[in-house]
């Protein structure tokens, strides 16, 4: 159905690239392996051959006429460039820049969409050049298989490993046959808390886990949206297919939001953003005193109001907001939905004990200004449906 380049890097988990071969071909595309001269350390080539029953490439100096500009012809029919594994230097290579062997060419010289798969050891996943890396990348449209967590081959347990091969399948299968009653759709999703930094040390934050915007934005995908996930401090791991944007503050994400929803068809803000944030932030740690502390605080900017202002009375994008209230949140979720400018509002009760904050279970009351529909207690992943379910329907005909 369609050609596919694997490219394949110098990790342990190369020899999961064999079965991702195999399951892409179950679904009837033709694989093109790419081997860095790394990966050949860690499983032969003979194997990916007898697999694709292709020659399998390892580098962009194979004697023969015209074997100087493969990597132009192979850029050109590819539908996919999948990397997996792809290990720091690969993504450093991509992002970067740096064409030096094969792989990295061909990244640049196709138009194709790009799906990678990193893997590597945790410190190494969580440093700040493999963060900014992977953001630049993103940044570009490269899509992301987020790797597992367990135990690594360096004998550490924690996130890095690479994601299990049927999962990596399924996100190339999406990139190759995006299908769903939002495709073509582009929805931003605000989720987690926002960290409102008091000093170098502490924060004033909130009990937001990010389960619900990160469900929703799961749900989205799965429907065929391009989907953009801004999400605040959240150990919680981002669905595949979705673009992710980290922040900190309310700043940050206010300014990634609208930044984004101005060419959006629907912005989710289920984020627990913080009301207010210090007027100024201490260099250094504020020293502890037998004095009070007094710290003033200043209100932060409100995203969704911010959005229903800018659409200047028109309908796009789609507004959905969240409430998080006590005592009777069907009211102030119906205040907040008319002095916001929304759509719909997403009410519910953080009093109620095992719901909300940190739970996989969420009851809520979905108020539009046609009425109010209760969701009894249930899994967040149930309630991110009916969500997308009413959203949709606000959705303006697309015009081709």
């Amino acid at each position: 159905m369609a050609l596919v380049a694997l490219g394949v890097t110098g990790g342990i988990g190369a020899y999961k690239a064999v079965e991702v071969a195999r399951g892409l071909q179950k679904h009837g595309h033709d694989v093109a392996a790419i081997m860095t001269r790394s990966a050949r350390r860690f499983v032969g080539e003979i194997t990916f051959e007898a697999i694709t029953r292709r020659r399998v490439i390892t580098s962009q100096w194979r004697p023969g006429a015209n074997a100087d500009i493969e990597h132009i012809s192979l850029a050109s029919d590819i539908a996919l460039l999948l990397v997996a594994p792809a290990t720091a230097g690969a993504i450093g290579r991509f992002a970067g820049g740096i064409a030096d062997d094969f792989l990295s060419a061909l990244y640049l010289a196709t138009r194709a969409p790009v799906l990678m798969a990193p893997a590597m050891n945790t410190n190494m996943l969580e440093h700040p050049a493999v963060r900014a890396n992977l953001a630049t990348l993103g940044a570009r449209g490269v899509q992301f298989v987020e790797p597992g967590a367990g135990y690594l081959a360096c004998g550490w347990i924690g996130k890095g490993r690479l994601a299990e091969p049927d999962e990596i399948v399924e996100a190339a299968q999406r990139v190759l046959q995006p299908s769903g009653s939002l495709l073509g759709r582009l929805i931003v999703v605000a989720a987690g808390p926002t960290y409102e930094d008091i000093d170098d040390v502490r924060y004033i934050g909130n009990r937001s886990s990010g389960k619900m915007g990160y469900a929703v934005a799961a749900e989205a995908v799965r429907r065929g949206a391009r989907v953009i996930l801004v999400s605040g401090p959240s150990s919680l791991t981002p669905p595949s297919g979705a673009e992710l944007i980290r922040v900190r503050s309310a700043a940050q994400m206010h300014t990634a939001v609208l930044r984004h929803a101005l060419d959006a068809d629907m912005v989710v803000m289920a984020a627990a953003v913080a009301d207010y944030t210090p007027e100024r932030r201490t260099a250094g740690k504020i020293e502890k005193a037998d004095a009070p502390l007094e710290l003033a605080l200043v209100r932060t900017p409100d995203i969704l109001a911010d959005l229903g202002r800018a659409r200047g009375g028109g309908s796009a994008p789609v507004l959905i907001g969240f409430a998080a209230e006590s005592g009777d949140p069907a009211e102030r979720g119906r205040q907040k939905l008319l002095r916001k400018g929304a759509d719909l509002m997403i009410a519910n009760d953080i009093s109620a004990e095992g719901l909300g904050f940190d739970s996989d279970l969420n009851a809520a009351t979905l108020i539009s200004r046609d009425g109010t529909e209760a969701f009894p207690a249930g899994l967040k992943t149930a309630l991110a449906a009916v969500i997308l379910d009413r959203a949709e329907a606000l959705l303006a005909p697309q015009t081709t």
